[in-house]
Order: structure tokens, then sequence, then C-alpha cells
């Protein structure tokens, strides 16, 4: 179990006023808990909302210090170079921020590891993408730990600061989501006063004026979901046209579930910032929440990329059943396509997005997962096996192959 974190700067004025606010929840490690969740403290005002989600929060002024000075580290840095080691794109490019004693770290997401551990797992997986660029790996798609880094070298100091700052932005305003994810699943008190500071976490009356919270949705456990569930129209899905386009791909296929409109993927590839070198997760939730409605109170509230490492099988299965069967929305999978966790493929290739779409446990061992798969080899190279659209498969497998990919996070 990680131990609470402690940040060695100095913190200005606002973030320590902050830090006394939540003396009683210091930050908190995965996996410490059970599989379901536990009460708030006794002093909320209000209930929690139904399934445990939130909307889009309010920045606080020691929420923008923080953004602030994670900006301004960067800005210190000046320009970077995009032919500079991976090492040391890894230490200029890769900074962390500490949310309501949730940390966030840039293009990978909300993590319980620390800063440096973040910034050294990049920079080794940057430096296995350099050593095999000359060989025959098959890349689907997801933007790497090299491409991610060499992109946002090549960016100007002020460009850079600017989509920093927008991507710290949105984080700060999904905190309370973050929190919700980690008491529900991680079996993790809320901080006191938590529902006072996070008004978008609150219960909404219904016309009887009860709240749309039940005491069920507080205790629920793997058994108490039902055998098998599924959201998504299983019509309306694609195959990637582009090598590059896991990423439109699976955005085309989350959108139409929604709208009922299908739209390119090229059109998706411009709304994510895909190139050739592929797409982020950072982009793929920041289009859920600007293109569907999702990400409505209603359905899964913010997406945010989590780091499922520190996840028990058990934990992520749970992940997987709240959201499809509380939140009846889609997940944004994030693995890595290697031929030991899916069989259908011909060869071993990069990490991959997917749309997670259900689950079935009914008399199956193991518990299947169900979900939209973009890539079909045969497109490209017509000696290798079709693969199909809609997959029924272990979800151990789609669990082992999400924690191998190396930012082992998950859309949700």
């Amino acid at each position: 179990m990680r131990t609470p974190f402690h940040r060695p700067r100095p913190r200005s004025v606002a973030i320590g006023a902050l830090a006394l606010l939540l003396v009683a929840a210091p930050f908190v490690p995965r996996g410490g808990g059970n599989d379901g969740s536990l009460l708030p403290s006794g002093d909320e005002t209000g209930a929690l909302a139904a399934a445990d989600t939130a909307g889009a929060g309010t920045v606080t002024p020691a929420l923008q210090a923080e953004i602030d000075r994670v900006v301004a580290e960067g800005r210190t840095a000046g320009r970077v170079s995009a032919r500079a080691t991976p090492g040391r794109l890894a230490a200029d490019l890769v900074r962390c921020a500490d949310f309501e004693g949730q940390r966030y770290c840039l293009g990978s997401g909300w993590t319980t590891d620390s800063q440096s551990e973040v910034q050294a797992r990049t920079a080794a997986a940057a430096r296995t993408v350099s050593a095999r660029l000359s060989a025959t790996a098959t890349d689907t798609g997801d933007l790497d730990a090299l491409g991610t880094l060499r992109r946002d070298a090549a960016l100007s100091p002020a460009d850079r600061a600017a989509a920093e700052r927008a991507e710290l932005t949105a984080a700060a305003r999904s905190v309370a989501k973050v929190w919700l994810l980690r008491h529900e699943i991680e079996g993790v008190a809320l901080p006191a006063g938590f529902l006072a500071r996070h008004p978008e976490a609150r219960a909404t009356t219904t016309a009887s004026g009860s709240t749309a919270r039940t005491a069920a949705d507080r205790t629920k456990r793997l058994g108490d979901y039902p055998s098998s569930a599924s959201v998504m129209n299983t019509r309306r899905v694609a195959e990637q046209e582009r090598t590059y386009y896991c990423g439109p791909t699976t955005m085309q296929m989350i959108t139409w579930g929604w709208t009922g409109t299908q739209r390119s993927q090229s059109y998706w590839a411009g709304r994510l910032g895909t190139t050739t070198d592929g797409t982020g997760i950072s982009d793929m939730v920041r289009v859920v929440n600007d293109a569907t409605g999702w990400d409505n109170a209603r359905h899964a509230g913010t997406y945010v990329p989590l780091d499922i490492g520190d996840y028990s099988y058990a934990q992520w299965k749970l992940l997987l059943m709240r959201h499809i069967v509380d939140y009846r929305a889609p997940l944004v999978l994030h693995p890595i396509l290697l031929k030991k966790w899916y069989p259908y493929l011909d060869d071993d290739a990069s990490g991959h997005f997917q749309v997670g779409r259900g689950y079935d446990k009914a008399g199956r061992r193991p518990t299947q997962i169900g979900y939209f798969e973009p890539w079909n080899q045969q497109r490209f190279d017509p000696s290798e096996p079709y693969i199909s659209r809609v997959q029924w498969r272990g979800a151990y497998k789609s669990y082992r192959a999400n924690l191998d990919h190396f930012q082992h996070n998950i859309g949700v």
C-alpha cells in the first residue's frame, strides 16, 4: 500500500489553506479498501448523487494556484528539444498537480504514483519505443510515450503552456468525480466537507421529494450486480480506416451511440488532434465530455483518465460493472494489443483504444467483457484473419492488457 505523498517544495498560502481544510483526509492510496464503499463524514449537507458521479465543478482559488504552479514550472523550462533523450523529455514535460489530495499528471491522468515514478515509467516506455522504431511492430493508433513527448516538445513555450493550462483546468473541475470513484471502488471515506465544497456531487430531488440516491448504491459489491448488462447498439460500429485511427474510430462509435448520427473518422481525428503518431487518452476523455451527454449527471459524470495500476481484478470488474449498470455509459478501454491477451491478433501491436460496453458473469467462468474493437488487421493485410467489431472475451485478459500498457489507465 502506498503512503500519503508529501510535496517537498513550499506551497502557496492558498494551497496551504486547503491542506488545513483537508487535514482529516490526506491523499488516499489505492488498493487499501474493499470493493464497496464507505459512508461520507457525518457533517455533509445533502446526499450523494445517484450512482456516485459528478459533473464539472468550480475551479477554486486554491485549485487555480496549483494550476498556475505547474504551468509556471513548464514555462521555466523554456523551449524543449524534441531530439533530447527520453529521460530529459520526461523530466521537462511530465509534471503533476495536487488537487485536493488527488494527483493528476499531464498526459497520463489521475494516479497514485509520484511525479518521479510517472516520469520514470514514461521515459522507460519512450526508450522502448525508440529501440523498436526499425522493427515490424504494428501501431494501431494509441499515441505512445515517445510520440507524446516529442509532440509536446515541438510546441512553443506559449502554446505548450496554453495546452497544459487547459488540461489541468479540466482536471481540477473533475476532482469530485475522482474522489467518488475512490469512495465507491476503493472503499475510501470522502473527506470532511466534501459535499459542501462539491455541490455537483449532490443528489437532485425527484417530484415526490425523495433523493435519487439509495442506500443500496452505497454498499454494492460484485455480487449485487446483475448477471449481465450492456449498453450501445451493436449495429453502430465501424472498423478503423487508417492504421493509426483507433482513437477516432472509438470516438466515432461512442458518439454514434449517444447521438444516433455517424460522423466520419476524419472528423473525429480533427477533434481529437490525431496525427500519424496516434491519439492520446487525455484527448479521448476531453472529446467524450465535449461531444456527448455520456458525461451528464444521469450517466457517468465527467469522464477522466484513471490509473488502475494498483487495482485488483475485483476492483477493475467493479469499475466496469458500475459504469455499465449504474452509469449506463461506455468506457474508453486503453489496453496494449498483445497476442497473449487477444488471440485473434496475428501480430503483437501497440497501445490501443476500444469501447467498453458490457459484461457477462451468468454461469460463465471467467467473467466476460463486451467491447467494440475498431482494429481489423485484415483491412491492412488480406492474408491475416478477420477481427469482428463486436467482441465478448475473458475479462481477466482485458484487465491484464490494461495493466500491461505503460500508462495502465482507462477512460471512465
